[in-house]
């Protein structure tokens, strides 16, 4: 929110302005308007210093403080200046706007409601009383004081704006929208209403709109903080994790003392188990002054302590917190239930659930943060034996994902179709492929939670291997030469000739050499691939394919179970998730039989059962010889961004199978879809892992 600062001619208050100070007062004014705060407040000091009677100096001097961030100087220079000229509208709208900087809102708006009767037509009492309120937490008087002030100033774009803000907080999004828009309309280049433009799509489930919004935000203010924090949590919801990342990364370098940035950048660490990287990054600067960044700094913090077993310094940290705003109630909330536990005070924790499972319905929380909620709550109730109170959370959070996910069963059932139809063993046999053999290429595919991370961290281990991770660049390479991924982009990829395939190659290849270029063989782990393996026949005659496979019904709990950044929209509901298992496995079906490359299935219980002897028959396919570092996957220090990284830091073990057995009932709609495509394996023979 904005204070409106209008900006003042040269009044007085008392004394007497020489021809050489008027000249003075034009020149800091100047350096005001260009955003030159230092230099107009040495030139309005030296002014003030010679005339101490003038009003307009000391009141400019502390605008000049404000916007530096000095409040309680600048609150006590907008008082003098007040005290010199009662009856200048500007002095004493001014000292309101220091009254409300220095968080005193009530006193704030008595000030702006006196400044009304001395300014009756003039928008800024009005639209700084709204921004009080708002603080307040009154909203539908906000809106009065915001539509008053856009009456008296239909072309403002801030006046449109902070009737936004009003309508926003009154949750009346249509509303809230159009505001927005007609701020935009007078004022194309402004860029909070851009960024609650786009929250306002994310709350509607339109992730590419918000996403767009944030760019717009960003392209009319480079490197904004917020812009740049919302942009990168939209992209890591859409699976663009590295990318968000490198822009939150990118934005900090160039703006060290972005600290809204620095606090995100700290939250997406932390969802990886970052923590001593978080903790460097929020232990480099002081907590900022601002109180809503200051208590999620803190909040952050108390978990990077905690992800380190740090339990008196995260319990110092939240000693720290007086009160947080009501949206990041929750998160403090949860900082308590970890806090309990890691004392070891299971009544204490089992509270504080218990408040924070209390407090979701109504807390005034943005999606990403309710979402978060509910998994975690799930874990908590899991670790507690609960197994219904944690089923009901992971619902109730897939319900929410929904609403930015949205699936289709129509058009994924129309790409399958068109991929078997269209790239038969005729085609990817027979039709024009690239001409290279590059045997560097290795695709682990298989749905998620199916072995593909354990497969790419033992295989990785090896020394003539490098492990990519999971990579975008089969599904870039699939837009750049047929498009999207529709049914149509088919067509147009089964006509492609030689000639524009080994243009392709030459390309994919580049790139994938110069990621590790002494590696024999290069692996991308992306589940996705699945779907683009005729791209791999045609473009990549020379790689290979590791399909992973799992009992479906383990994978569709453990897929159900996890929060996953990305675009999973298959997985919010049980019955689509277990229709999209069965379609999967469809497609594979058709690959195994019609692919020109080597394609080898590798069940997750191979490793349980003859670690050994699994591995020297993957590295047979993928003519690597045996090295014995390979069993020793779990002790390697590099990185790994899937849900998968705890697991694969640990031997092989058998925990993970068969523990669909323990929420059969609530699995009912995955496994009768999974009976309907012939995927429920007979159990008779095989034994139970509870978890």
């Amino acid at each position: 929110m904005h204070s409106q600062e209008e900006q003042p001619p040269t009044g007085r208050g008392g004394g007497t302005f020489t021809p050489a100070a008027g000249v003075a007062f034009v020149r800091g004014e100047d350096h005001y308007r260009a955003g030159r705060y230092a230099q107009a407040a040495a030139v309005f000091r030296d002014l003030h210093a010679a005339a101490p009677k003038e009003s307009a100096p000391v009141r400019m001097l502390g605008l000049c403080q404000l916007h530096l961030g000095r409040t309680a100087e600048a609150l006590t220079l907008l008082s003098e200046a007040r005290d010199l000229a009662p009856d200048d509208p500007q002095a004493q709208l001014h000292y309101g706007i220091g009254l409300q900087a220095a968080g005193r809102h009530a006193e704030a708006a008595d000030q702006f409601r006196r400044c009304q009767h001395l300014m009756p037509s003039d928008p800024a009492p009005f639209l700084n009383l709204a921004t009080a309120l708002l603080d307040l937490g009154d909203p539908n008087g906000a809106l009065d004081a915001a539509r008053r002030a856009r009456r008296r100033a239909i072309n403002m774009p801030q006046a449109h704006y902070t009737v936004g803000l009003a309508l926003m907080a009154l949750d009346r999004q249509d509303d809230a929208i159009q505001a927005f828009a007609d701020t935009l309309r007078f004022d194309p280049r402004f860029a909070d209403a851009w960024i609650n433009l786009g929250v306002l799509r994310y709350r509607r489930g339109n992730i590419a709109g918000a996403k767009e919004a944030m760019r717009q935000a960003l392209a009319a203010r480079p490197g904004y903080g917020p812009a740049v924090g919302n942009l990168a949590a939209f992209m890591r919801l859409t699976g663009e994790s590295e990318a968000a990342e490198t822009l939150l990364q990118e934005t900090l370098a160039q703006t060290p003392d972005a600290d809204g940035v620095r606090a995100n950048l700290a939250a997406a660490l932390l969802q990886e188990d970052r923590a001593i990287e978080a903790l460097a990054l929020l232990d480099a600067r002081p907590v900022p002054a601002d109180p809503r960044l200051a208590a999620h700094w803190r909040l952050q913090r108390i978990l990077a302590l905690l992800q380190q077993g740090r339990v008196a310094e995260a319990g110092a940290t939240l000693a720290e917190i007086d009160v947080v705003p009501p949206d990041l109630g929750p998160l403090l909330t949860w900082r308590r239930v970890l806090l309990a536990q890691a004392a070891g005070d299971a009544d204490t924790a089992r509270r504080h659930a218990e408040a924070l499972a209390a407090e979701l319905p109504t807390a005034p929380l943005v999606p990403e943060h309710r979402i978060i909620a509910h998994y975690d709550l799930a874990r908590f109730w899991l670790t507690h034996g609960e197994r219904t109170r944690a089923f009901r959370q992971w619902t109730e959070g897939h319900a929410l994902l929904r609403r930015f996910q949205p699936f289709s069963r129509d058009a994924h059932r129309a790409f399958i179709d068109a991929s078997i139809a269209r790239l038969d063993r005729t085609r990817l046999c027979g039709g024009p492929r690239a001409s290279n053999r590059d045997p560097a290429p290795v695709f682990i595919v298989g749905l998620p939670r199916s072995g593909t991370t354990l497969a790419e961290q033992i295989i990785g281990a090896h020394p003539q291997t490098f492990a990519a991770g999971e990579r975008g660049a089969l599904t870039q390479a699939f837009a750049a030469l047929a498009g999207s991924g529709t049914a149509e982009d088919i067509d147009r990829l089964a006509a492609l000739d030689t000639a524009r395939l080994d243009e392709a190659a030459r390309s994919y290849l580049a790139e994938l050499h110069a990621l590790a270029p002494a590696a024999a063989r290069i692996v991308d782990k992306m589940p996705g691939n699945t779907n683009f393996l005729g791209l791999v026949a045609l473009m990549l005659p020379g790689a290979r394919i590791i399909y992973c496979v799992r009992d479906p019904r383990d994978i569709g709990l453990s897929i159900f179970t996890f929060r996953f950044y990305g675009h999973h929209p298959y997985a919010h509901d049980l019955a689509d998730l277990g229709w999209y298992i069965g379609q999967q496995e469809r497609l594979m079906t058709h690959w195994k039989a019609v692919l020109p490359n080597p394609v080898l299935t590798l069940a997750l219980q191979d490793w349980v059962q003859d670690f050994d002897a699994t591995l020297r028959r993957v590295l047979a396919f993928i003519d690597l010889p045996y090295d014995p570092a390979c069993a020793r996957f779990h002790e390697q220090a590099s990185r790994v961004r899937t849900v998968s990284r705890a697991q694969v830091r640990q031997p092989v073990n058998a925990r993970g199978l068969g523990r669909w057995r323990s929420f059969e009932a609530e699995l009912q709609p995955l496994i009768a879809e999974l009976s309907a495509a012939g995927l429920v394996p007979d159990d008779a023979d095989q034994p139970s892992h509870n978890m």
